[in-house]
């Protein structure tokens, strides 16, 4: 039986506890809703396998989903609980994804653009047979330029293929490389980009510091480190162009 099934049928005694919970503020109500529905968060961690992260810990995020939802659940609503559950935990595990994706914390505005760029440039190499420059993909977004720019040089920071990932015969990655441990490459890039960091100057350092850590927008970059939003802009680039190159592991001779 399907879990969304399966849960569904006894929602009112869920939805009993779910008052317990909310109104007495009973924890062991709240863990009977989380054993009776985590059939259901693992039937949905279980889509999402095999795209790179393992299973334990997909099933730990769609718990993690469960829970947020068990206590934002509103109870004068007329919706069963697993309606309301399951858009919770698939939230939960696609932001994971998007999350772990990325090696910098990249700011999640310029993680959006850069995903309407890829649709976008897809549709534009189509329509036009060649590359779209800067400024066609900028009209194609609705964003300036520099945004564009930005999210161009931050996208190459992005994980394209994860070391657990299998192929479409059932190997892996792993296997047709060798015995490597799960995770070298990235765990050595890792530790290259650590150190790219720290041979950074002070300032494009603190730059990418506010940018990419801080989440701060150019314009309140510029304010803070009093230069202007296009200088620093183009640091931005320069330093990722720099960072990208650090980390970038040279093909065998």
């Amino acid at each position: 039986m399907d879990p969304t099934t399966a849960t569904t049928a006894g929602g009112d005694d869920v939805r009993a506890l779910l008052r317990r919970w909310h109104t007495q503020g009973d924890r062991a109500a709240r863990d009977e809703v989380a054993a009776r529905m985590l059939p259901l968060a693992r039937s949905l961690a279980r889509r999402y396998a095999n795209k790179g992260e393992p299973l334990d810990d997909l099933e730990q995020v769609a718990c993690v989903g469960l829970i947020k939802a068990i206590d934002r659940f509103d109870l004068s609503r007329e919706v069963r609980f697993a309606t309301y559950a399951v858009p919770t935990i698939a939230g939960e595990l696609k932001r994971h994804f998007r999350d772990r994706g990325w090696m910098m914390r990249v700011p999640r505005e310029i993680q959006e653009l850069s995903g309407k760029i890829g649709a976008a440039r897809e549709r534009l190499v189509h329509d036009l047979a060649r590359s779209p420059t800067v400024a066609e993909l900028a009209r194609a977004t609705g964003a300036d330029e520099e945004r564009v720019m930005e999210a161009l040089a931050a996208a190459e920071a992005y994980r394209t293929l994860s070391l657990d990932q299998p192929f479409q015969d059932g190997t892996g990655p792993l296997e047709a490389i060798g015995d490597d441990d799960h995770g070298f490459e990235r765990a050595e890039a890792r530790a290259m980009l650590a150190d790219g960091l720290e041979e950074l100057a002070p300032r494009e350092r603190e730059i990418v510091r506010l940018r990419y850590y801080e989440g701060l927008t150019q314009r309140e970059i510029a304010e803070h480190i009093g230069i202007s939003q296009m200088h620093v802009s183009r640091l931005i680039r320069r330093t990722v162009q720099q960072l990208r190159e650090r980390i970038t592991v040279p093909a065998a001779a």
